[in-house]
This record gives C-alpha cells, sequence and structure tokens, in this order.
C-alpha cells in the first residue's frame, strides 16, 4: 500500500504530483516550525530544507515535537531530520544546523524554494529572513508569536497587514515599515491577549530578552495552520 494513498483520495494525483516536485525551506524547528515541517512532509512535498542551530533543552518537552527525555541535548534539525526521513525515505532533505544571519541567509534562499516558512522566534533573524525572502519574491508563512495563548479559536490565518493585538506582529510593523513592507505575505497569529503573569525576563538567554510561558497545544496549532498554507497555495 502507497503510504500517500489517503491524501492521492483527498487531493488526487495530479495535486500530489505537485507537491512530489516541490521545495520548501522551513526556518525554526523548535514548537511551531518542527510540527510545520512534519506535516509538509506528511502530505508528500518532495524535498525539504531545515534549518536550526539550537539545542534540544529540558524546557522543550511540554511543546516541541523533537523534545523527548531521550533527546534532550542533542541538535533539534539533527532529530527532527531523521523523522522526516523514517515518514519518507524518499525525501530529499537538506539539513542546515546554523544559526542563520546576514550573508548566510541570503546564501540558502539563493538556492530557490517554492515556499519559505518561517518559524524564527528571534526578531532579528526573524525581520532579514522575511526581508530577503520578500526581495527575492519567494511565497512566505510566517509565525507571529504563540507564547501566552491558551484558546485555540482565536488564531487565525491573514496577510500580516491584517494582524492586530499580536505583540509580536505590532513589532514587525513597525521593524519591517522601514524597509516599505507591511503587507504580502500570510502570518499566523492569535487575537488574544497575553497575561502579564505569563512573561519572565531573560538573563542567561543570549538571543531573547525574556520568555513566555506556553501550553502543550498552541505552538502545534500555528505550525499546522503554517503547513495547511503552504500545501493549498503549492496545489492552488
Amino acid at each position: 500500500m502507497d503510504w500517500l494513498e489517503r491524501t492521492k483520495l483527498l487531493l488526487g494525483t495530479e495535486d500530489l504530483l505537485k507537491l512530489s516536485e516541490c521545495h520548501v525551506l522551513v526556518v525554526g524547528l523548535g514548537g511551531v516550525g518542527a510540527y510545520a515541517a512534519e506535516q509538509i512532509c506528511r502530505a508528500g512535498v518532495g524535498e525539504m530544507t531545515i534549518v536550526d542551530g539550537d539545542f534540544i533543552q529540558h524546557t522543550n518537552r511540554n511543546r516541541q515535537l523533537p523534545a523527548l527525555k531521550s533527546t534532550v541535548g542533542e541538535a533539534k534539525v539533527q532529530v527532527m531530520g531523521e523523522r522526516l526521513l523514517d515518514i519518507n525515505p524518499n525525501l530529499k532533505l537538506h539539513v542546515i544546523q546554523e544559526y542563520i544571519r546576514d550573508q548566510r541567509m541570503v546564501e540558502i534562499l539563493d538556492n530557490g524554494y517554492d515556499y519559505v516558512v518561517d518559524a524564527i522566534d528571534t526578531l532579528s533573524p526573524k525581520i532579514y529572513l522575511i526581508y530577503h525572502t520578500l526581495r527575492k519574491g519567494l511565497k512566505l508563512v510566517s509565525s507571529m508569536g504563540s507564547g501566552g495563548k491558551l484558546d485555540p479559536s482565536k488564531v487565525e490565518v491573514a496577510d500580516f497587514s491584517k494582524t492586530r493585538i499580536c505583540p509580536l506582529a505590532r513589532i514587525l510593523r513597525k521593524r519591517l515599515g522601514r524597509f516599505d513592507i507591511r503587507e504580502g505575505f500570510k502570518v499566523v497569529f492569535s487575537t488574544e491577549e497575553v497575561p502579564e503573569h505569563a512573561m519572565v525576563l531573560c538573563e542567561d538567554e543570549p538571543n531573547k530578552k525574556s520568555t513566555l510561558g506556553t501550553i502543550s497545544y498552541m505552538p502545534p496549532i500555528f505550525g499546522c495552520l503554517m503547513a495547511s498554507v503552504v500545501v493549498r497555495d503549492l496545489i492552488g
């Protein structure tokens, strides 16, 4: 039995063939990005590049797909790479274990992709990934903040210009506005307010100033919605 038999029944042979010929880039394999990557793989996309420079920590286990007691300390991208190939051994997979920034980001995007998934949770590289992706005319879906949220019914998919309430989207609008970027790519965001008690300031994290409390199901919901955007757009 073909492992994509059920997918073929829903999409049809032609659309499944389209997906098999597509190349998707997923940057960031945390709570959101790992779920997005897995659902894109399971949908039958034939080529993927996954990027992340982080290692699994015990605090990731409440929400992140590759995070198990047995995988703490391992590179997220390596664990996810093995998982994706276990799902589809024929997947053409490119694994990049790096925190990408500056010219390296441009080099990776030069490879060309049918879709780019931005699941970065650090502000500066997120801004430049969005900027360079759009500058190159590539399709993009970006995750806004899933932390501090409990209610899945308040999660939406919309053009970036339609975001509201989300603190991360507010900051991005201000920063991306300097590059004259105010619309033109899809985002997953939530209109739920973040409670003050859910945030603490960080002193020992080099890449972020604060940490938000998270619940198990919200990052996966964001990731699955991002995958749905990619798949639906790719099959037209």
